[in-house]
């Protein structure tokens, strides 16, 4: 048993038990938070659609921003469209997901592929800098900000490494040809799903709720959410 069947068979279970576990005792804490009766009837009642379309909407980038702070709005949508991407576009990956749920979907080309994947990696260095050259985010920065970027840029490295070949090539092997590369990048994302429940990336599964939660503020203020 080498490292590629750890990585594949006990390691990848005990990640996936401690990220669906965790995720799941999150919410249900959240779930479970007494909430405050409210002091007065809310100026502008809204409904649950109402709060949802309120929250979908301000994702979208707002105009009258200096042109400085451009490349800053943009660079979080160019890496979450291209992690999505990558993950769930990437033929391997898509054969990694079926064999763990049986769900399948057509795989996007290898050469946009390779671009999301290089303008994520890029998208990453460009947020640690921001980060380290701006004395406010450097200074409201936690060591979960830190963790949490490290942890999610390694498998784009590690998996950059492990692509030599096509996907197609790359499938129709019967086994991986390059075995310690590849059980790394499988370990690069069982540290992420690890760490998942418990930083800041846990804002995948909150960022709707607090953003409805948000609309829902406003309104009773008669705030138009």
């Amino acid at each position: 048993m080498d490292l590629l069947d750890w990585a594949r068979g006990p390691l990848l279970a005990l990640a996936l038990a401690i990220f669906i576990g965790g995720v799941s005792w999150r919410l249900w804490h959240l779930w479970r938070l007494p909430q405050p009766e409210p002091a007065a009837p809310p100026r502008q009642p809204v409904a649950a659609p109402q709060l949802l379309r309120a929250a979908l909407r301000r994702m979208l980038p707002r105009g009258g921003f200096h042109p400085s702070a451009t490349l800053v709005t943009v660079n979080p949508y160019v890496f979450h469209i291209g992690l999505a991407l990558v993950f769930f576009g990437y033929a391997p990956h898509i054969a990694f997901i079926q064999r763990l749920t049986g769900l399948h979907w057509p795989a996007l080309p290898d050469a946009v592929m390779y671009l999301a994947a290089a303008a994520t990696i890029v998208s990453l260095l460009l947020a640690l800098l921001f980060r380290l050259s701006d004395a406010v985010l450097r200074r409201i920065s936690s060591s979960d900000d830190y963790i949490s970027w490290t942890l999610t840029l390694l498998p784009f490295l590690t998996g950059m490494a492990v692509v030599g070949e096509p996907s197609a090539a790359l499938l129709a092997h019967g086994e991986p040809l390059y075995r310690t590369p590849l059980a790394i990048h499988l370990i690069s994302l069982e540290l992420l799903l690890v760490w998942f429940p418990f930083g800041k990336l846990m804002h995948t599964f909150l960022v709707l709720p607090n953003r409805m939660q948000l609309a829902r503020f406003l309104a009773r203020r008669g705030v138009r959410p």
